[in-house]
This record gives C-alpha cells, structure tokens and sequence, in this order.
C-alpha cells in the first residue's frame, strides 16, 4: 500500500471515537448497539432490478429491422412488456 492516499494512521487512530449522532436526522443511534441491531432486524433490503415475478418468461432473441427496433425503443420504458402483450393476444386470438 505504498502508493496508497489515505492516512491509515489516523483512521486507527478514530477508532474509539463515537459515531456523529443528530436525532433529528438520523434513525437511530449508531454508539448504541442496542439501537443498532433493532433498527437492522425491522430494516428491509430491497435489491435493484425488475421486481420478481410470478411467471418467469422465457428470454426470445430474434431479428427485426432497425427502423421497428427503433420504433419499439421510441415509444419508452416497458416496451419489452407491450410486445409481449401484443403477441399473447395474437395467439389467443388464433393469429399466431
């Protein structure tokens, strides 16, 4: 860690030093270990990406000219979700 910027020594050195605590700002407070572990046991980790789904869909690769392609895109977010839409009909209703 020779080239490292940060000053090591001084982090260790904050070690025994108490948390920053507003409470008016903050959910809890952070020296105590009691409040700690409630708030982290009540807490609910979300994680990024689509929500799951009850019916996993199978993933369709397939070639379609650029100008539909752009056209898909343009007209926004869930596309992807309004063509599936679009050809599930299309098989109800014998189409397909």
């Amino acid at each position: 860690m020779k080239n490292s910027k940060t000053d090591w020594a001084k982090l260790k050195g904050d070690v025994d030093q108490p948390v920053a605590y507003d409470p008016e700002v903050d959910p809890y407070d952070p020296n105590d270990d009691r409040a700690v572990k409630e708030f982290w046991a009540q807490a609910k980790v979300t994680r990024p990406g689509r929500p799951r789904v009850a019916v996993q869909r199978a993933t369709l690769n397939m070639r379609v000219d650029p100008d539909v392609m752009q056209h898909l895109r343009d007209s926004g977010r869930g596309w992807q979700t309004r063509v599936n839409q679009v050809l599930h009909e299309a098989v109800e209703k014998g189409r397909l």
